[in-house]
């Protein structure tokens, strides 16, 4: 165990969540955990992680407590509840996609309870989480940034720093998911692209790899869309929503976004289809199929 350390609670441990836990043992730091549906935390008391009853539990004593829930809705009704049982002193580090609003709304509740928080959404999907080698987009107080150190050391190949507020890392990791989605939207179209003039699309990932145009999330996604299957890495239905916050601060600033504007129709065909819980790269099901 890592010496001198507090102890870090995770609230949520759905696929970016049970992997945050997993890294955070790793490094040596004690965890407790919390989920909604206790069954999907449990797994983690065999890694070594204290498994909590509830939220409430969960931070109490805890130094450092992350939030990994799907949006800012279900963030809000944990931590309203929650935030009354923050030791005195700890560190609420938010790490979900939430939106600009949301972030606004949930720093509002950190300052009306006089607790700190450090907007820092992660990017990556379940590989990196796993092992220890996501993004890590943070803007906070630096008179806390010590003490989530730790954590972002065990989380993260790297940390970025954008503000001393919450709100500009969340609209960094929004700008990231955008071009995230649009490159899918591109891969899609290539591929079929490639397989509409009579080539095996395979031939269009090695073109591209290890060059210039080559992207790691484009060969792992374009073997998905070959191979016709999809576990979940990044959940498309979370996908989606991401692509709504994307176009509602955008259309708040009086930009239009043809590109997302397109993925984000393809993403929720997707998932009137059935694949809301498989990977974003099921997308592809629509594309092949429009």
């Amino acid at each position: 165990m890592v010496t001198g350390q507090g102890r870090v609670a995770v609230l949520g441990t759905g696929i970016m969540g049970s992997g945050i836990a997993r890294s955070l043992l790793a490094a040596g730091l004690e965890v407790t955990v919390w989920n909604r549906t206790p069954g999907r935390a449990a797994p983690l008391r065999a890694r070594g992680a204290q498994v909590a009853a509830s939220a409430e539990e969960a931070v109490n004593g805890a130094s450092v407590v992350i939030t990994m829930l799907p949006d800012a809705a279900a963030t809000t009704s944990v931590m309203t509840r929650a935030i009354g049982s923050f030791s005195a002193g700890s560190v609420w580090v938010q790490t979900g996609t939430v939106g600009l609003t949301g972030i606004h709304e949930l720093a509002a509740l950190a300052k009306a309870a006089g607790v700190a928080l450090v907007d820092a959404p992660v990017s990556g999907s379940r590989e990196p989480t796993e092992s220890g080698q996501l993004l890590v987009l943070a803007s906070g107080p630096q008179s806390v940034r010590d003490l989530v150190r730790p954590a972002f050391a065990a989380l993260g190949r790297a940390t970025v720093w954008v503000g001393e507020e919450a709100g500009p890392a969340t609209a960094l990791k929004l700008v990231v998911n955008d071009w995230l989605l649009n490159l899918l939207g591109s891969l899609g179209e290539a591929l079929l692209l490639a397989d509409a003039l009579g080539l095996d699309p395979k031939l269009f990932l090695e073109a591209i790899s290890g060059g210039p145009l080559d992207a790691a999330m484009a060969q792992a996604k374009g073997a998905q869309m070959m191979e016709r299957h999809f576990p979940p890495s990044f959940p498309l239905y979370l996908a989606e929503k991401d692509a709504e916050l994307i176009l509602q601060v955008a259309g708040e600033h009086g930009l239009a976004l043809p590109m997302t504007g397109a993925v984000a129709g393809w993403l929720a065909r997707a998932r009137s289809l059935g694949h809301g819980d498989q990977d974003v790269a099921a997308v592809f099901e629509v594309m092949a199929d429009s």
